[in-house]
């Protein structure tokens, strides 16, 4: 009877499962797994802080195109209570993710050991993560080990994509056990049948759209994870359908394609969501149609269903119908589905359908909406326009470079301006919105990616909130460029306050009177890698063409402009904020509302333009 170490054995599984990097931070419970990991075959990525391994391991999966989870390894206590922010987000946004967390000696448990997190239960750390994955393990015995194992990376990666979590008490890393439990589970990785659409159901979708006068279709963040985004482009290029996409769907169609028109929402075009709105039928597929993508779901913002059709297809069986009247729902995934309803077309209309006056529509609005970037995009003023910044960027990056956004004008700014051509090349915190996601989750895309060219585009808000990505891409040789588009100030929420109360307190960076901000340069030059400081818009382009040539991680500090994204949607925090003393009647959004009464006075003037 063949015995050893677990931790020696739980790594010949990882590498069974085709792990090949863990991002993480060390702590005394997980100094056994470190052992065992160092001579193996995993790569082992050190950060300086666990939030960070979680956005690394986040960026990671979707660098892999989700195909495979990021593998996080976390210490009990603070370092799983740091990464908590990382793993809801990456729970938010479908990302699979399967996190190691070291705990308490199992013979202490009840005994409050050093760093317990344990107020109301005792050996209760690993329930702190219930709320946002989709299974929280503690394992009590090491013959239970290879099962829960085998079970979070079949879990992580089937049905709607998500983290999970294996709390490992520090001793069982430490046990022996023979070999043959974990032997059992190492081939037990199954190929298994994704739900699709019969077919009777993909050919009423497929007669739907082809006859609707006016459809659209409306990709999210599942068609680009579960790899459908061709399927897409073939369905809309046959039935000439226009495309319209959430945030997290931006890539799902290449954005030069004549059916691409852009991003719906709070941060949509007017042509986007007057587009939207006129749909006669309407095909969401792998979203969950969230608030910023639909002005709060107000009709006559984004979306009006009805008397919009609306075809809902997700993996997940909470999302249809959850904030909108459902004609057709369909639980399946999306790829599955794309492909089925893409067959059923070409079988009842094998010469297509043509929409030339659509096609034509979109080709004029496009270039109507770029023509009102040309000032900016050209500017030579210093600190330097945003949009001059993106068309710089977008000359410099090659077509399948990797863009990663923070939140702020970079993210929603790159969601309405900048083309993105190839699936997943976009990446962007879309579900818990963190701000600091973007300089880690780069650092785990470059990993998955070292062959492609990785850029973070960062606000100097979401960069202060921690520099230390800077080490890791140091120590490890990960060639990200960080590119911090610093206006010295929380620039969104600078906006929004000064547009309701008429200040901007608590949200701009001032020393002795004048705007504020760190050398973001001069930190990286700390951390051992280049750094550049741009002092006139002329610079940027030559400076970031040279970065990304390097192949070396690099900084670059641009001081720009706090000018807002402008927006065409709605967003119903704005139906809320009422300053001391006025005559503002606060109300709650109610379904059957059509015209909120703040919206009233842009409405008069949406309509005089039409």
């Amino acid at each position: 009877m063949a015995k050893d170490l677990v931790s020696f054995q739980l790594v010949k599984f990882l590498e069974s499962r085709g792990v090949e990097n863990i991002f993480g931070l060390c702590g005394h419970t997980v100094i056994g797994f470190l052992d065992a990991l160092k001579d193996s075959n995993i790569r082992y990525i050190s950060v300086r802080h666990e939030q960070i391994a979680a956005h690394a391991a986040d960026g990671y999966a979707r660098g892999k195109d989700c195909r495979v989870p990021g593998v996080l390894m976390t210490h009990l206590g603070p370092g799983l209570t740091n990464a908590t922010t990382g793993v809801a987000e990456a729970g938010l946004n479908s990302i699979p993710m399967v996190v190691i967390a070291g705990d308490v000696p199992s013979c202490y448990f009840g005994r409050h050991p050093h760093q317990e997190v344990n107020m109301h239960a005792d050996a209760s750390q690993y329930e702190i993560y219930r709320p946002f994955v989709k299974r929280a393990w503690r394992v009590n015995r090491p013959e239970l080990l290879p099962e829960v194992m085998d079970k979070a990376f079949r879990l992580a990666v089937t049905g709607r994509p998500g983290p999970v979590l294996v709390s490992i008490p520090m001793d069982i890393f430490s046990m022996e056990l023979d070999t043959r439990f974990f032997e059992q589970r190492m081939n037990n990785f199954p190929e298994l049948p994704k739900p699709g659409l019969s077919e009777a159901a993909a050919e009423e979708i497929a007669t739907m759209l082809a006859e609707a006068k006016t459809p659209i279709l409306y990709p999210g963040g599942g068609v680009i994870s579960s790899g459908a985004a061709k399927a897409l482009t073939e369905l809309a290029e046959h039935l000439e359908i226009p495309v319209l996409y959430t945030l997290m769907g931006k890539g799902s169609i290449p954005d030069d394609s004549p059916l691409a028109v852009g991003m719906t929402g709070f941060w949509g075009t007017e042509f986007n969501n007057t587009t939207a709105m006129k749909a006669d039928v309407m095909m969401a597929v792998g979203t969950r149609l969230s608030e910023a993508d639909c002005s709060s779901w107000y009709m006559g913002e984004t979306f009006d269903v009805p008397p919009t059709k609306l075809i809902h297809i997700d993996i997940n069986q909470e999302e249809i119908g959850r904030n909108f009247p459902t004609a057709i729902g369909a639980i399946c995934d999306a790829k599955e589905a794309l492909e089925a309803i893409l067959a059923a077309a070409k079988r009842k209309y094998p010469n297509g359908v043509k929409r030339p006056e659509i096609v034509k529509a979109i080709a004029e609005a496009k270039a109507a909406y770029k023509a009102t970037l040309v000032e900016a995009q050209n500017s030579t003023q210093y600190p330097m326009r945003p949009e001059r910044i993106l068309k710089d960027l977008r000359e410099a990056l090659p077509r399948d470079g990797y863009v990663v956004a923070d939140v702020g004008w970079n993210k929603n700014g790159v969601g309405q301006q900048f083309d993105i051509y190839e699936p997943g090349t976009f990446v962007a915190p879309g579900g818990l919105c963190t701000m600091g996601y973007g300089p880690s989750a780069a650092i785990g895309v470059k990993v998955a990616n070292p062959d492609k060219k990785v850029v973070a585009l960062i606000g100097d808000g979401g960069m202060g909130t921690n520099v230390s990505p800077f080490a890791t891409g140091a120590m490890d040789g990960v060639a990200v460029v960080w590119v911090v588009m610093n206006n010295c100030a929380f620039g969104t929420i600078a906006g929004l306050e000064r547009q309701h109360y008429d200040h901007q307190f608590g949200t701009l960076f001032m020393r002795d009177g004048e705007p504020y901000s760190p050398d973001f340069a001069a930190i990286a030059e700390a951390y051992g890698i280049k750094g550049y400081k741009v002092t006139k818009a002329e610079e940027f382009k030559p400076m970031l063409e040279e970065a990304l040539a390097s192949n070396k991680p690099c900084v670059i500090d641009v001081r720009m402009e706090n000018a807002p994204v402008v927006t065409w949607g709605c967003w119903n925090i704005n139906d809320i904020y009422r300053k001391r003393g006025e005559e503002k009647p606060w109300r709650q959004w109610q379904w059957e509302d059509t015209t909120p009464w703040y919206m009233a006075e842009l409405r008069e003037q949406k309509t005089k333009k039409k």
